[in-house]
């Protein structure tokens, strides 16, 4: 038993996970040992005889759970980083099992009792700020888990946990299947005509892998708009992309439709139980929106001005297509795209597939990623190639602070592959905390096209600045500076969570960053400034496009999460759609949603349900971040150590706008993002 490298702590440096001594049948033995360990803890603290206590009831509940603690950071990780079959049905098992443990905490009338007697004599524990905080969020986290509740609504909530669990597992799992079985798979190189040569490549490299050599195979990004459909000159292969894209989730292949119907029916019934109309007006009370009604009022401003500007670029992309061929007909959603990089070339002289030799991933993450965050906070980082990752693709930094001690570590997994599910993120292998001496232990994951061997990585400027804002959020993890783990790094509101990484994007095109790092593979030869300033410019001209995609997902999440147990019989996902986005006044065709409902992973896989337009209400503080950042009033480094210190550093152990108002002086504005988007007028 003791053979499992679950069961103790690491001995690598920062607790890192010994990954070269971790195998597949490790997960569930260590699963298994953790939940029952967790569980004895608990029932421990929950019948001890002494009157409670912080010490004995709080600190104790934050020190519980070692082993699960360690196996779950891992596991779960690698479930959304390299998945395997055995991976899937261990998620499968373990889903449920998890939900019950967690129910069986926070639903335990002994436990709550000493939390709740705890609260009601708060003022005078003597406790400091970050005590008082913790023993708040316990109360609140019991009491909004149904603490309160009698025995038969809580039995009715432990099945509908345990079904959520295991539906919301089953939706990912099937998004990551439907996903691969998209990849469009092309027999002749002209069909990629407009891919830039790596790009070709890299499509002939990837059928090879998948079984097809002498074919061509470009796989989706979990995203409705494939970024290759700005580059494919083919409209016939567009559109076949396009309904691969749009089509997954859908249909008797998939059963990720029916299971959306039932995930929101089953989070509204819960809702209703808990004493709240629907789900989204249960989630939000306890986010920094607080009211549905606060998050409907920012959206309503937002989508007409969006509307009106998208159909604007809508016109300008149809006199360009029929310009070149007069027969072309209806702008459709897989043409948009690729005539927007067509009209932004021809107005702004800027070329997408020009900036790329300049931006080598390697360069971007050295000279530009981390070369940022030396400048701003004086962190300074060295490959670890002694410490090995969970695949062999996965890179191992340490970094250190300003003094030249250690901070913690910083792991990066770059590359797309079968395994990994779409899109990009950060996790968090060990969690900074003062109680358990521990510090930050942080991954970063992306999808970016892996080029075929010895060829340079070559980023678009989306990648750019998607590999600039999840280094916001390991930031966020990497200057932690809490007492418990409950409190640490993006443990925050999830409407807030967005925010230091929003802000972090802002030195991907600061010209003394970018100076830096964007240099030509081949030559050396520094980008010119004027064709990033172009990018830059002519990123506004598809504000219209990008705001409404995004906003149709964000209402779709919330119409989804605005029904009450009324509305939950027999929902037909395609037909509520259709309604949810006309209804919001964004029913354009031409541009569909960022997420359909079959493969919206954020709101039915993972923790953003009711939660989508935290992206866009955070933006709200990052825009005004950023206005203060530029101000003059001190330099950038003396802003990075203020916007550290108060904010980053606090974790969840402050009231988030608190901790805003800390450094900026104020409370935040809308002005700053409206005139980014270009939604002043």
């Amino acid at each position: 038993m003791t053979s499992n490298p679950f069961f103790e702590p690491s001995t690598l440096p920062y607790q890192l996970p010994p990954f070269a001594e971790i195998r597949a049948e490790h997960y569930l033995p260590a699963f298994e040992a953790g939940m029952a360990e967790k569980l004895e803890e608990v029932n421990a603290i929950a019948a001890a005889a002494d009157a409670p206590t912080f010490a004995n009831t709080v600190v104790a509940l934050e020190r519980s759970g070692a082993v699960l603690t360690r196996v779950a950071n891992v596991f779960f990780n690698i479930a959304s980083s390299d998945s395997t079959k055995e991976t899937e049905a261990i998620e499968a098992e373990l889903s449920p099992k998890l939900a019950a443990l967690s129910d069986a905490m926070l639903l335990n009338p002994q436990l709550f009792a000493r939390i709740r007697a705890l609260y009601e004599q708060r003022d005078s524990l003597g406790l400091s700020a970050e005590e008082s905080r913790l023993l708040e969020r316990y109360h609140t986290r019991f009491v909004r888990a149904g603490a309160a509740l009698n025995d038969t609504e809580q039995d009715q909530l432990r099945a509908w946990n345990m079904e959520l669990a295991s539906a919301t597992t089953e939706f990912g799992h099937n998004i990551l299947a439907a996903t691969n079985a998209a990849t469009l798979l092309l027999d002749s190189e002209e069909q990629l005509a407009g891919l830039a040569p790596t790009a070709v490549a890299a499509a002939a490299e990837n059928a090879k892998s998948l079984g097809h050599e002498g074919e061509w195979a470009l796989s989706l990004q979990n995203v409705s708009n494939q970024p290759v459909l700005a580059d494919l000159a083919d409209r016939d292969v567009r559109h076949r992309m396009m309904m691969a894209s749009l089509g997954r989730g859908f249909g008797a292949s998939s059963p990720n439709s029916e299971l959306a119907g039932r995930i929101a029916s089953l989070r509204a019934a819960r809702a209703a139980l808990l004493g709240y109309p629907d789900h989204a007006t249960y989630i939000v009370a306890d986010q920094t929106a607080k009211t549905p009604e606060a998050v409907e009022e920012m959206l309503t401003r937002l989508i007409g001005p969006a509307v009106a500007n998208a159909e604007r670029e809508a016109a300008e992309l149809t006199v360009a297509m029929h310009a070149a061929d007069p027969a072309a007909g209806e702008l459709h959603s897989w043409d948009w795209l690729y005539w927007s990089e067509k009209v932004r070339a021809e107005r702004f002289s800027v070329d997408a597939d020009a900036l790329r030799p300049y931006l080598e991933l390697e360069r971007v993450l050295r000279d530009g990623v981390f070369y940022a965050a030396q400048q701003v906070y004086g962190i300074t980082f060295q490959e670890r190639t002694d410490l090995v990752g969970y695949h062999p693709e996965v890179r191992v930094f340490e970094v250190f602070d300003t003094d030249g001690s250690g901070l913690g570590l910083f792991l990066g997994d770059f590359f797309a592959r079968p395994s990994k599910r779409g899109g990009a993120w950060m996790n968090s292998l060990v969690d900074q905390s003062g109680l358990e001496g521990t510090k930050a232990v942080v991954i970063n994951n992306l999808n970016i096209v892996k080029p075929p061997a010895g060829d340079p990585a070559l980023l678009t400027w989306d990648n750019v600045r998607t590999l600039f804002h999840e280094f916001g959020h390991a930031l966020h993890g990497l200057f932690s500076d809490v007492q418990y783990p409950f409190f640490s790094g993006t443990q925050v509101p999830r409407d807030f969570v967005e925010f230091p990484s929003q802000v972090n994007e802002m030195w991907a095109a600061r010209p003394e960053i970018l100076a830096n790092y964007a240099h030509h593979v081949e030559t050396g030869e520094p980008m010119p400034a004027e064709l990033i300033e172009k990018r830059v410019a002519a990123e506004q001209f598809g504000e219209g496009f990008r705001t409404v995609e995004y906003l149709g997902a964000t209402l779709l999440d919330w119409a989804w999460h605005r029904i009450t147990t009324d509305q939950t019989s027999d929902i037909d996902a395609e037909l509520f759609e259709e309604a949810a986005l006309h209804k919001a006044g964004l029913a354009l065709t031409a541009i569909p949603p960022r997420y359909r409902t079959g493969y919206f992973a954020h709101i039915f896989a993972g923790g953003y349900g009711a939660g989508y337009y935290s992206y866009i209400w955070s933006e709200v503080l990052d825009a005004d971040t950023v206005e203060w950042f530029e101000d003059g009033a001190a330099t950038i480094r003396d802003k990075g150590e203020q916007f550290r210190r108060g904010l980053l550093a606090r974790g969840g152990s402050v009231d988030p706008l608190t901790a805003f108002e800390s450094f900026r002086g104020r409370a935040p504005e809308i002005q700053p993002l409206l005139v980014r988007r270009g939604l002043t007028t």
